[in-house]
């Protein structure tokens, strides 16, 4: 398995530390000898990986949650667009009225569900 080098480079703070494998591999004889010195710093070692792996997933979350927000942005606009056109095409079109009264209908309950949020933020 490749693990790929981030900017997540200090060792995690979940109570080892290198200093920990450092005392134990120098001075064996310090730990009771059904301490698997091995397995502590395999164990040491997973955790620094995937300490790096985390923050590396943490900035992709970020990325894919800005993006969310930018074409979500995107997709309103291209809703508000259509409501208009369809309001417009319904005063020539009685048949698209029912259809204009039902988006205007889901954007009014989409104000009301911002000025709820916006109220209990403040």
């Amino acid at each position: 398995m490749q693990v790929f080098r981030s900017a997540f480079t200090t060792p995690p703070l979940r109570g080892t530390s290198p200093e920990d494998g450092t005392a134990t591999q120098n001075n064996p004889e310090i730990v009771p000898s059904r301490f698997d010195i091995a397995e502590f710093a395999r164990d040491y070692q997973l955790t620094v990986d995937l300490t790096e792996v985390l923050g590396l997933l943490q900035q992709l979350t970020e990325k894919v949650d800005d993006t969310l927000l930018a074409v979500g942005s995107e997709s309103m606009s291209g809703s508000l667009l259509v409501y208009d056109y369809v309001k417009t095409a319904a005063r020539r079109s009685p048949g698209l009225k029912s259809v204009a009264d039902q988006l205007g209908d889901r954007f009014k309950a989409l104000r009301r569900r911002r000025t709820k949020a916006d109220d209990m933020a403040a």
